[in-house]
């Protein structure tokens, strides 16, 4: 049946109630944002987002909904075990409680990524003050309606769907009759999975991803056209009796919440009695203070102190930074290392609470970059701690405050190209093999595109329809979520029941559970999040004191670092930080010998001068002209002086920027901080022209060029390609300086400390180990009848300790084996590999291990009579334990030296034999191949070959599509420069070779040296098998 749109009324009024968006994940085909934008423009009511046990996406439409001016209805879809479907609509702030509080009891009650939920769950789990409207899927069964009815009452409606399927007249039929029959309204429901039609050849993939099945099989599992989606008034009113269609405006009539309902309230128990958060908050900065500056306060600190209380007291977030607090203090008290970052770092009340380590009587700190009124949101307060122990910190907080008021924020895992690829090609009926080599030819070389160039080389025609398909496919998947997972350390603490706030739901990760929105969306509701993250760092630099402090006697601390050692500079002004925190990266070690830093305020200028904001701002040059004296520093006023004088007239931090806009253009404080906001924002979103007038305009009207003005705009646009805050430079400098202390003085400590703390950093256990060795570090090789569960210290007599290789360092074996080893050694050496494998409880597979990682040679010689004696060893019985037997020493053949190279990088992924290359040097000389060490003594402009290792490759965004590639031979590395021409002609060897001949051009000015790349060659045959792998555009 047809309905004309002269039977309805005039203005053909109407809510979608049913409408699920991508965070019905597989399911949905457009963004919240697009069905709330599509909607606004048909002229609808309202919308309902009713995402499957979801509220995961109502803050994006919320959003878009108070930009487009049409009432959103929050809401959610559910399927019960027995099949029974309904949407559930919130109409106030307690029946929104109670739907949030349902959907964490179904999430809580399965694995991840599902949900469960019986009619005994919805029965006694009822979720008050909610409508209801059952979605009969055309199996009208009475029973089910009544049961429905009895619990839900006059809050119960049947919701029908008419999308042309040639049932359409039979379904309008029998859910009349059924409606009359149990006495439930209808009302017009479109199952809305898509904004437009056009989605529809992306619906039927996410659908075909989702049943793990090719589109061709799935026949009726698809929908049979695209009508489900929002649809124009005046089709519905063609399709739907009018009074159906006026249901939906009665009952979102009825639906009067909206999230800017929410409101967060802090823990309380956190503040003891006779005290208010206030009283209690200054209590703890009075006595941090004493602590901080035992010999008096500074006048400009105390200021800044009260400032911020005041600040902190108007907007009520002393609890806030109780939380924070209390937490730091856990960790201090277990003996982890934790140090705060980030804005916070701007916080002299921070630092005083110990919850940061930057002193404000040492910078120029910047309170408003980390709490400003105007903004009216809670502060963001990271903490970073030793990354292997953060889980004990985690632990605590849920312990404290409950699984019912603390989880982790979520974070949406969104398809990437790689992924799109490979889902969406199964989804079009290609192999398995085809897949994995379309998704290979994926890479950020190519900007994770599908390149013509690429398509080719794997075997594919770039034209076919069905890689134009696949292509069309994947461009529009890219960027949907495709599950959530747990945010890197951000938890929501609540004063009450997080989940009658925002749904909560199991993570992957026992112990651990996350709530449905992410850190963007807690942002925009005003909720507290506290960051607790990991920082491998820390670890290492734990690690290294307690080693430390095992060979020197005494026990060390951060505080025992002594400060600006001139000999730790020196090291860093030779680019010598491999290892070395923040600094160690080829963009880093290319700056260092340019920059020269002497003190720690040039680290601060060091660490944040290497990014893209100070780059593309064109800060860089400028900023080191002036230190070197080759161009003057002036400033046009006192004021500007005030602000960049400490950078000598470039600014280089976010919060220089926001104190000029404040001295030379007359903003507030908290206009500062918008523009720092636009600034992040504005190549993503635009929004930086009404400052841009306001600015030129103010800098103006207070005596400044036009020159100057448009100078300092051009510098501001450059840090929407990131630019680091002071206050976090200065946070990491601190930990720089500690790393590059204990490197220069504690060569062997500081490489124990990082091996024993992978994966981290930018090189792996090799280059660490080398480094170490040209440092004057022994290494020791890891050995059954030494070595310890870790990499450890050995302290010869007289000598400085060695480094000696742990089981860890041994592919494949596990940590209970390497325990086990090192007990029973406790107890007496081992006389042979069998008395090992017999005391050590160790199988076959173990003893192999240890065999290709030759550390069984103490025991049974070389590699080759290790695998022998490995492979004579039975498995114990019960009663006689493992067979002793006496044999003649086996006539095999001593390895020879390129096999044991071979075989120690595929058992430890490093050697301490000679390097590859230096077995090779012979044959790479008569082909003209020069060393890494020896470039230094060729002249400058001149033309070199050399050869190495790859080990990494960039091509930062800020370098206009120059891709810089580092080579490691037997003497050190070189860096080489590839121009986008060079590049592109000579993609396969750039992109493929592990082993890479280079000849071009040397270029080398103020103590940085690179090849600039003309000739590239594939020489990996040379190298064989060895496994050596590159860190690729990172």
């Amino acid at each position: 049946m047809v309905y004309s749109a002269e039977t309805t009324k005039p203005d053909s009024s109407f809510a979608e109630l049913h409408c699920l968006s991508n965070f019905s994940f597989l399911r949905g085909a457009s963004l919240p944002e697009e069905l709330v934008e599509e909607a606004a423009r048909l002229g609808y009511q309202a919308l309902a987002l009713t995402d499957e046990c979801s509220l995961a996406g109502v803050v994006r439409a919320h959003l878009a909904a108070r930009k487009h001016k049409i009432k959103l209805i929050i809401g959610s879809e559910f399927v019960l075990q027995d099949g029974l479907k309904l949407v559930l609509l919130a109409t106030d702030r307690t029946s929104y409680g109670n739907l949030s509080a349902l959907i964490t009891l179904a999430r809580r009650q399965a694995e991840k990524g599902s949900y469960s939920l019986t009619r005994t769950d919805l029965a006694s789990h009822f979720p008050q003050g909610c409508l209801a409207i059952w979605l009969a899927n055309d199996q009208f069964q009475a029973d089910d309606g009544r049961w429905l009815n009895k619990l839900f009452a006059s809050n119960l409606w049947l919701g029908i769907g008419l999308f042309l399927s040639g049932h359409d007249e039979t379904c309008l039929r029998e859910a009349e009759a059924t409606a009359r029959q149990l006495d439930i309204p209808i009302v017009a429901c479109n199952d809305v999975h898509m904004h437009h039609r056009s989605r529809r050849a992306l619906q039927d993939t996410l659908t075909a991803i989702r049943l793990g099945q090719p589109l061709s099989q799935l026949g009726y599992a698809l929908f049979a056209n695209g009508e489900r989606h929002l649809r124009p008034l005046p089709r519905l009113a063609e399709l739907y009796p009018p009074e159906w269609l006026q249901q939906t405006v009665l009952i979102a009539a009825r639906c009067q919440f909206s999230l800017d309902e929410l409101r967060y309230e802090y823990p309380q128990e956190l503040v003891p009695d006779g005290h208010t958060p206030a009283t209690w908050l200054r209590q703890l900065t009075e006595a941090g203070i004493q602590n901080r500056w035992p010999h008096g306060l500074p006048e400009k600190v105390s200021q800044q102190i009260e400032h911020e209380l005041a600040l902190i007291a108007d907007l009520a977030y002393e609890p806030y930074f109780l939380t924070v607090h209390d937490i730091v203090r856990y960790a201090r008290e277990q003996g982890i290392l934790c140090q705060g970052r980030g804005s916070a770092a701007n916080s002299a009340v921070c630092f005083c609470l110990g919850i940061t380590e930057v002193d404000p009587a040492r910078m120029n700190l910047l309170f408003e970059r980390f709490l400003s009124r105007e903004r009216n949101e809670p502060p963001d307060i990271d903490v970073d701690f030793e990354h292997e122990r953060r889980e004990q910190v985690i632990q605590y907080i849920y312990q404290k405050y409950g699984r019912h008021r603390a989880a982790l924020a979520a974070t949406v895992i969104t398809y990437r190209t790689r992924s799109a690829v490979r889902d969406v090609g199964k989804a079009l009926g290609l192999n398995l093999a085809q897949v994995e080599r379309l998704a290979d030819s994926v890479d950020r070389w190519d900007g994770y595109q599908l390149m013509p160039e690429s398509l080719k080389e794997c075997g594919f025609d770039p034209d076919s329809p069905i890689v134009q398909r696949l292509a069309v496919l994947v461009q529009q998947i890219k960027g949907f979520p495709r599950h959530l997972s747990q945010h890197v350390g951000g938890f929501v603490i609540a004063r009450d029941e997080l989940s009658r706030l925002v749904p909560v739901e199991n993570a992957a990760m026992a112990d651990r559970t996350v709530i449905q929105w992410e850190k963007d969306d807690l942002e925009a509701m005003g909720l507290l999040k506290v960051d607790v993250l990991a920082l491998g760092m820390l670890s290492a630099i734990r690690k290294a004191l307690v080693y430390l402090g095992e060979y020197t006697g005494r026990t060390w601390t951060l505080a025992d670092i002594p400060a600006e050692d001139p000999a730790v500079y020196a090291m860093l002004q030779q680019a010598d930080s491999i290892g070395v925190f923040q600094v160690e990266s080829r963009a880093q070690m290319t700056m260092l010998p340019r920059l020269k830093p002497e003190n720690y305020y040039d680290l601060v200028i060091e660490i944040a001068i290497v990014r893209p904001g100070p780059i593309q701002g064109e800060m860089v040059h400028p900023y080191l002209a002036r230190r070197k004296g080759l161009e003057p520093v002036d400033y046009p006023s006192p004021e500007v002086k005030a602000v960049l004088e400490r950078t000598l007239g470039i600014p280089i931090f976010q919060e220089q920027v926001m104190q000029l806009s404040m001295v030379a253009a007359g903003f507030s404080a908290d206009e500062a901080d918008q523009l720092r906001r636009a600034m992040a924002a504005w190549k993503r979103k635009g929004g930086l022209e009404p400052f841009e007038r306001k600015l030129l305009d103010g800098m103006r009207a207070r005596g400044y060029s036009q020159e100057f003005a448009q100078r300092i705009f051009q510098q501001i646009k450059g840090f929407g390609d990131y630019g680091f805050p002071e206050s976090h430079s200065a946070g990491f400098a601190l930990l720089a300086y500690v790393s590059a202390w204990l490197k220069h003085h504690h060569p062997a400590a500081f490489c124990c400390a990082l091996l024993n703390s992978q994966p981290m950093g930018f090189y792996g256990p090799s280059q660490l180990v080398q480094d170490a060795r040209r440092h004057g570090v022994e290494v020791r090789p890891v050995d059954v009848q030494a070595s310890q569960s870790q990499c450890s210290l050995e302290l010869p007599a007289n000598a400085a300790p060695a480094l000696r290789l742990g089981f860890n360092q041994v592919k494949g074996l596990s940590a209970t084996a390497a325990i086990k080893i090192v007990q029973a050694r406790g107890r007496q050496a081992f006389a042979n590999v069998t008395d090992l494998a017999a005391r050590a409880g160790l199988d076959r597979q173990d003893l192999e291990h240890l065999a290709a990682t030759d550390a069984l040679k103490s025991l049974a010689g070389n590699r080759h009579r290790a695998f022998w004696a490995a492979g004579g060893v039975e498995a114990a019985t019960p009663v006689f334990g493992i067979a002793e037997s006496t044999e003649a020493t086996p006539l095999l053949k001593t390895p020879k030296s390129g096999q044991e190279v071979l075989a120690d990088y595929a058992s430890t992924r490093l050697t301490l034999r000679e390097h590859p290359l230096g077995l090779l040097r012979e044959r790479l000389r008569r082909h003209g191949v020069t060393t890494a060490a020896s470039l230094w003594q060729r002249r400058n402009g001149s033309i070199a070959q050399v050869a190495g290792l790859v080990i990494c490759r960039q091509r930062p965004m800020t370098a206009a599509g120059v891709t810089f590639v580092t080579l490691e031979d037997e003497t050190g590395q070189v860096n080489l420069v590839v121009w986008p021409a060079t590049a592109l002609a000579q993609r396969k060897p750039l992109l493929k070779a592990r082993l890479l001949s280079v000849t071009g051009t040397i270029q080398q000015e103020d103590g940085v040296l690179h090849l600039v790349a003309g000739k590239l060659e594939d020489w990996s045959s040379w190298i064989g098998d060895l496994e050596s792998k590159s860190r690729d555009f990172h």
